[in-house]
């Protein structure tokens, strides 16, 4: 599990960029805690810290349940293209939220086929 376990720590430093992403944009915009509006580059780097959020909360155990169920060198790879669409997620977003398109599509598909095949993989193995 030694690569999965790679890939779920650079998504959780990742994670923790953005934090601190927005925490700097809510200093140098002068948002005071706890309001979440008042300036608009505030509001990208917060709402990419949230959706980053919530994607992890699917994408932690699905990597790991796939990784025990399926495969693990497959869900390591789903999980790099997972943290390179969040990257680009952000990247998009925080400029254009507009264009954050393709950064959500490299994001949610990796779940999506890391959250099935862990629910395939699980009921084959408990028949």
């Amino acid at each position: 599990m030694a690569l999965v376990s790679i890939v779920a720590c650079v998504a959780l430093l990742q994670y923790l960029l953005f934090v601190m992403r927005a925490g700097r944009a809510r200093g140098q915009s002068g948002v005071p805690a706890p309001a979440i509006v008042g300036n608009p580059d505030f509001e990208r780097n917060l709402r990419v810290q949230y959706n980053t959020i919530e994607q992890l909360v699917v994408f932690l155990p699905a990597l790991f349940l796939f990784a025990h169920f399926v495969s693990e060198p497959v869900a390591a790879g789903l999980g790099v293209i997972f943290v390179i669409g969040r990257a680009l997620y952000a990247r998009a977003y925080v400029n254009d939220p507009s264009k954050r398109g393709p950064g959500f599509g490299l994001t949610i598909i990796p779940n999506y086929i890391l959250t099935l095949g862990a629910l395939i993989g699980a009921a084959a193995a408990a028949l």
